[in-house]
């Protein structure tokens, strides 16, 4: 796992709260008195580096088709080779207008349908839009949990992939919701398992860049040959530069017979084309963006230590998963004997503080809720004493 040098900045501020009410946001567009901590953006504004880039195109004023540079290219190059260790090349890089579209057209182009495509559960709930809107079928792979931490059942997962019509798996690395960084034995040993009975790896890999200080993660095609040669990488600046709305990733194909499939369907579902922004903010955001994120990264660890420590002090019927990566923390309700669906909805009624309940995440996330704390401090403080106040009318 690569360490790679911390150079934080003090000039980035991240504690003066932006109002984002009446601005078409999916997450604030929520009653007057609510506070939104569920869907995964940021309540920061982007690298000044990369609202400037931006600025800059805009101020040419003409806004017409674009194309991909060969910037964009040596963008994603030397990030991965500086930041991971891994160095990845012109080739096998496809722009696409984002990682979910990216995933629904890869299950739509290398699967049938019918077919089913494996998940490790709990996990991001847009996964399983992907499979169901395309007519496939989930297979859930449950990670184990063992009441304090989450692993892969490997017994499990092997039996699943046997399957014959296992064609495709979906790997989260990191992990959402639960944090997890996947080290490269584990990593190793899913896809000799994938070689092993046939079944391609699609590794979604946006919160990689969202680790805590100091700790690195292992991009799943660096760590052996049959994990390269068998996978599809989605990657983006999109989660750790606050950007979604810029519609910006990448697909990462080292194979030329799959990569030649999924530009194919990329192509054929008319999101392999950027937009005149999508192109500059990627590029400034891994050339210009390096000191913003570790400053970024280091103030969400604080947030993720006072939501530990507030959690352990004042919610000790509440177990915090513990994490190495996201701004999203994963809380074990399972003892307050109500499901986590229950649960928000008592939360958000009583104090109006609106979370992600975690059966969306898979039936094994059903006693879960999931927080982001990617806010301003004073904004946590605010979400922690209304979920206080929200476990308290659950308990009583």
């Amino acid at each position: 796992m690569v360490k790679e040098k911390e150079e934080i900045s003090v000039t980035y501020d991240f504690d003066t709260p932006v109002d984002r009410r009446g601005t078409d946001s999916l997450k604030w567009d929520v009653a007057g008195g609510e506070l939104p901590m569920w869907v995964a953006d940021m309540d920061f504004q982007t690298a000044p580096e990369i609202r400037q880039a931006l600025m800059e195109r805009m101020a040419h004023g003409v806004f017409g088709y674009s194309v991909v540079p060969e910037r964009w290219y040596d963008a994603y190059i030397q990030w991965w080779k500086t930041r991971h260790g891994y160095t990845m090349e012109r080739d096998w890089l496809i722009f696409c207008t984002g990682v979910v579209p990216a995933i629904s057209s890869i299950v739509r182009k290398l699967t049938t349908p019918a077919e089913k495509v494996l998940i490790q559960t709990p996990v991001y709930n847009i996964f399983f839009n992907s499979i169901l809107n395309n007519g496939r079928q989930v297979l859930e792979s449950p990670l184990r949990y063992d009441g304090e931490a989450y692993g892969i059942d490997f017994a499990d997962l092997e039996e699943k992939l046997s399957d014959p019509q296992t064609t495709l798996m979906i790997l989260c690395n990191p992990h959402n919701p639960v944090g997890k960084i996947w080290d490269a034995e584990t990593l190793r040993r899913i896809g000799a398992l994938c070689k092993k009975y046939n079944v391609v790896v699609v590794s979604d890999e946006i919160h990689c860049d969202l680790t805590d200080p100091g700790t690195g993660y292992v991009p799943f095609a660096s760590v052996s040959e049959e994990c390269r040669e068998n996978s599809i990488t989605c990657i983006a600046p999109t989660k750790a530069f606050n950007m979604a709305g810029l519609q910006t990733a990448a697909v990462s194909v080292p194979n030329p017979v799959l990569r030649h499939k999924v530009w194919r369907g990329l192509n054929t579902d008319e999101v392999a084309e950027p937009n005149a922004f999508a192109v500059e903010a990627a590029v400034a955001a891994f050339t210009r963006g390096g000191g913003w994120l570790d400053a970024l990264r280091s103030y969400l660890y604080g947030n993720k230590q006072r939501a530990a420590e507030f959690i352990h002090e004042e919610l000790p019927s509440i177990h915090l998963v513990p994490s190495q990566a996201t701004y999203l923390l994963w809380l074990d309700c399972g003892r307050l004997g109500m499901s986590g669906e229950e649960i928000a909805e008592t939360i958000r009624r009583e104090t109006g503080l609106y979370l992600s309940e975690g059966s969306q995440y898979g039936s094994t996330g059903e006693n879960f809720l999931r927080l982001n704390i990617a806010c301003p401090r004073t904004v946590l403080e605010d979400g922690l004493r209304r979920l206080k106040a929200g476990i308290a009318a659950v308990s009583g």
